[in-house]
């Protein structure tokens, strides 16, 4: 399996390179050269468990680039962290069926990917006997997810930009209370999107990523959207025998795109999924493009939902090479537009392939609530406010004979706030967050601008390696 990126500007490389490399160094995003189909194997595939699934489809992409045993070894201690058998969990509620992905060690969907991804880092590191600063911006849970992944692991640092005080106290307080020497938590004065171009403008800088061997651990890393299509096909494997159709309908609260781009993924693979449903809450710049063509950003909006608080997804440009029909060109002329004027219109130019695999609609933070308040009241369930916009939006979708799934990002006891504000009383309870309130914390506020966060950067790293060179004029 070799890998090419969006914008058509680097040979194929390596499953192993394309981790490393992360957003690649065109400024595009790293794709397969091909989905591998297996859509000939759903049987065999549904009698695997969890951990099993994860090898066999993880390998696909992997191909000879680990030896099959240290790839099993790796996702089997991964996903040894998880406090549920099933690792995420299927419930039946009401007329709908949720997915629990918030069993690991953060309570949230980004574990899954980010506890391999920590682990498939520390390997290459190791066999390459070399180091790497992993740099990332987060609405909330990526960040806590990407530092319990990486904690205390030889060979790297990892640093993570957060928008200031725009972030739940429990997501803020899960990343800065974890003290190890390799984790620097930046609060940025400004919102995630913020944090988003700060990052991409960084990465870009071909020297100095090279220089100070910058990786990428948010989601337009390729081996976070590998980890999280194995569960698209876990769900719909599960659920499809009770579908007349014999696939199954997902629903994704999605802000930044990565999530529901691993289930197109899924779909290109052969799994059983008739539809996508986008979700998203009133930062509803997807939502609008599959129900316009127009893909146009305008302000954030802080909502109750906060990990959805985004108006630049940064995943779209892979979903957007696809409908291009893979052409390099035209994704970077289309680009460029986004860069320069915010808007991009493509009703009328692109490949309708896939079009039809998404549906999309928005919810509002009173929806959220009112949807908190039903699913506990009518069926003593507590969704957390991410949950609930996209349990919302499902029932919109609901079909006779058709099993809809819906995915839990989150632990509810994450968002206390909007629990408090639905049903009255904070009912949401989870040890782990309860054990975070009297820990100290460590964080570091900066403004929301590069050259700023850059200099943190190079001193950051040269005192926690003293032979790291430090000289900032060359990067001005």
């Amino acid at each position: 399996m070799k890998y090419k990126s969006t914008r058509g500007g680097i040979n194929p490389i390596s499953f192993t390179e394309a981790v490393m490399m992360g957003l690649a160094s065109d400024g595009g995003l790293i794709v397969p050269e091909k989905f591998p189909d297996v859509g000939d194997q759903l049987d065999e595939l549904s009698l695997l468990t969890y951990p099993e699934l994860a090898m066999t489809i993880i390998s696909l992409f992997v191909g000879d680039d680990i030896p099959e045993k240290d790839l099993k070894s790796m996702i089997d201690i991964s996903y040894s962290t998880f406090d549920h058998d099933d690792i995420i969990p299927i419930q039946s509620v009401g007329d709908l069926h949720i997915m629990e992905l918030f069993h690991g060690p953060t309570l949230a969907f980004k574990d899954v990917a980010l506890q391999f991804l920590g682990n498939l880092f520390e390997y290459i590191l190791k066999r390459n006997n070399s180091t790497l600063n992993i740099l990332g911006a987060t609405s909330g849970d990526t960040g806590s997810a990407a530092i319990s992944g990486v904690r205390g692991k030889g060979n790297m640092n990892i640093f993570i930009l957060h928008p200031h005080q725009r972030v739940s106290r429990v997501q803020e307080r899960q990343m800065t209370t974890v003290l190890d020497e390799n984790v620097f938590n930046i609060a940025i004065q400004g919102t995630f999107d913020d944090g988003q171009r700060i990052i991409k403008a960084l990465f870009n800088d071909l020297e100095f990523k090279k220089e100070y061997c910058l990786g990428a651990i948010n989601s337009v890393n390729w081996a976070r959207i590998v980890a999280q299509i194995v569960y698209y096909f876990y769900g719909a494997l599960k659920l499809r025998s009770g579908s007349s159709s014999g696939k199954v309908q997902l629903c994704v609260p999605t802000g930044n795109f990565g999530n529901i781009f691993a289930g197109y993924a899924a779909t290109c693979m052969g799994a059983p999924i008739s539809k996508l449903i986008l979700a998203t809450n009133e930062n509803n710049i997807l939502a609008r493009f599959f129900e316009s063509g127009i893909y146009e950003k305008s302000q954030v909006k802080q909502t109750l939902s906060p990990s959805m608080d985004i108006q630049i997804a940064s995943n779209f440009e892979r979903y957007l090479y696809y409908l291009l029909g893979e052409n390099a060109q035209k994704l970077n002329d289309y680009m460029y537009d986004f860069d320069k004027n915010g808007t991009i219109d493509i009703r009328s130019k692109i490949d309708k392939k896939g079009v039809t695999t998404f549906v999309a609609k928005s919810g509002s933070d009173k929806h959220t609530l009112e949807m908190i308040k039903k699913y506990y009241e009518h069926y003593n369930y507590l969704l957390d406010p991410h949950t609930a916009i996209g349990v919302g939006i499902a029932e919109q979708f609901l079909e006779d004979g058709e099993r809809t799934l819906c995915l839990a990002t989150a632990h509810p006891a994450k968002f206390g706030e909007a629990i408090k504000q639905a049903l009255g009383n904070d009912v949401a309870i989870h040890d782990s967050i309860s054990a975070l309130t009297h820990l100290p914390t460590r964080c570091t506020i900066l403004s929301a601008d590069k050259h700023t966060i850059q200099s943190y950067l190079i001193e950051s790293i040269a005192s926690h390696n003293p032979n790291t060179k430090s000289d900032l004029r060359a990067h001005k």
